[in-house]
């Protein structure tokens, strides 16, 4: 299959994910994953319709999207891998939006160069659902305080939470919960689900879900 119909062939399968689910169509967007892909390679996806994009690094986002950005004026950046606070006035010159806040001193850091750079972006706190020591995230119980302190305290729009399930676990209490927890925050966005399991997610409420290889292809 050529990327353009592994792109519409995902594209199907949410519909169906949201048909299934009783969801209206296009309630759930699409976020490609580009990482460790370049430019030649995402080209063909942009041209075939696709316009939000993520990308796990920084640095290797600030290598091919200013440039595919310029070329195509509405694409949309997600930033979807850990942030370092000294990467935050890079994060937030180039990205749209950032899902991975989970700590105080990258939320802060994050205000301070939204309002330096005097740009909106829109922002999620990443929920480690899983308590896994070796990903990154808050905690669930800590989900409601931290989001408090983000709006409140700090100032920052926080209007979603992102989660990454263990990849050996069913994914679908993972999403249950993330979905419980972004309730009880009176946050409407979900960014959840990946090539393996983005149908799932959607049966719980997903408002986004992030796939990469069944688009671009084994890395």
């Amino acid at each position: 299959m050529s990327v353009e119909e592994r792109l519409n062939d995902v594209l199907s399968r949410m519909r169906d994910a949201e048909d299934a689910a009783n969801r209206p169509a296009g309630s759930v967007s699409l976020v490609a994953v580009s990482k460790t892909f370049d430019a030649y390679a995402i080209r063909p996806v942009i041209a075939a319709g696709q316009r939000i994009f993520g990308e796990n690094r920084v640095q290797e986002a600030q290598g091919k999207w200013p440039e595919l950005k310029a070329e195509t004026a509405d694409i949309e950046l997600h930033l979807i891998g850990p942030l370092q606070s000294n990467k935050a006035a890079d994060a937030v010159a180039l990205f749209d939006v950032i899902e991975t806040i989970d700590r105080e001193k990258i939320a802060r850091a994050v205000a301070a160069e939204i309002t330096r750079q005097e740009k909106p972006v829109r922002l999620y706190v990443q929920v480690n659902t899983g308590l896994e020591p070796q990903k990154a995230g808050i905690t669930p119980d800590d989900t409601g305080s931290f989001v408090t302190l983000c709006r409140e305290t700090i100032g920052i729009p926080v209007e979603g939470l992102m989660c990454i399930p263990p990849a050996d676990e069913n994914p679908g209490p993972h999403f249950a919960l993330l979905a419980k927890l972004a309730e009880r925050c009176g946050l409407h966005k979900l960014s959840m689900g990946m090539s393996g399991d983005f149908d799932v997610a959607v049966q719980f409420g997903a408002t986004s879900v992030r796939v990469g290889s069944a688009i671009f292809g084994t890395r």
